[in-house]
């Protein structure tokens, strides 16, 4: 079987390369990443990897000798097919979503790795949406106070919170996460900000104006729930983490990045 040269970049450091990028044994130089691959492992990757944008920059690949058109069909029907079964939002029966709540729900996977990640008692959910977050850190033992502007959405939250048996451990607040949790002690601030149609596009802090504005009032510590193209040079604090899917049609996706503060400088 031929084996083909290839080389992805730029890929930062912090990035789970293994586990982006399946079996090399990758070498790195720099921000690119090479190995020899199979004409099946190349063309996989490459079908995974096209138009995807990383950490604010499109990742770019090379193939030596170049792939078949014929292997590349071939792999981008299989990716279309795998992408079906990606990690799901909500597992349980007589959940309820909004239209944004069915493309930016946290998988309740990875939401519940988050509070148990966070191992705290008290937390705010800024932006709690149809309170995927909310669930996650209340099933991990926190008591959560969800705000989110719109009546609505919130009204999704409290029927979900109620479906997993967790809605006495979170209160719910309608208005400005801006104005109201600075007003509220906590010992995280968890935000999730909308965002958008364009989340598939690189964005900085700036594009991301409720982040930006809430790390600059509360003083503790922070976490930021942000789209794999956002540009983490924005951030004033940590490298971010990047977290995968959990299912065969994601486990190699990153579905956000996760950018933590300690606490305001």
């Amino acid at each position: 079987m031929a084996r083909h040269l290839v080389t992805v970049t730029p890929l930062p450091a912090w990035l789970p390369t293994d586990s982006l990028l399946g079996p090399g044994p990758w070498r790195r130089e720099g921000a690119a990443l090479s190995a020899e691959l199979d004409t099946p492992a190349a063309a996989d990757l490459a079908a995974r990897l096209h138009g995807v944008v990383l950490a604010g920059a499109s990742l770019a690949m090379t193939v030596q000798p170049p792939l078949k058109r014929p292997a590349v069909r071939a792999a981008r029907t299989d990716e279309a097919r795998r992408r079906r079964d990606g990690t799901p939002g909500f597992t349980r029966a007589n959940t309820r979503l909004d239209d944004d709540g069915r493309v930016f729900l946290t998988p309740e996977a990875l939401a519940l790795t988050l509070g148990e990640r966070a191992k705290v008692t008290t937390v705010i959910d800024a932006c709690c949406g149809a309170g995927g977050n909310a669930i996650g850190f209340a099933r991990a033992g926190a008591q959560v106070l969800a705000i989110d502007t719109d009546p609505e959405r919130l009204a999704l939250a409290r029927h979900n919170a109620s479906v997993y048996g967790v809605a006495a451990r979170i209160r719910f607040l309608q208005g400005d996460a801006c104005v109201l949790a600075p007003q509220h002690p906590a010992e995280l601030l968890f935000v999730d900000p909308p965002w958008g149609p364009d989340y598939r596009a690189p964005s900085t802090l700036a594009d991301h104006p409720v982040v930006a504005e809430l790390a600059a009032a509360w003083q503790g510590p922070l976490w930021a729930k942000l789209p794999p193209a956002f540009d983490p040079t924005s951030w004033p604090a940590a490298p971010p983490e990047a977290w995968l899917g959990r299912a065969a049609g994601d486990n190699r996706r990153v579905k956000f990045l996760l950018l933590r503060r300690a606490s305001a400088s």
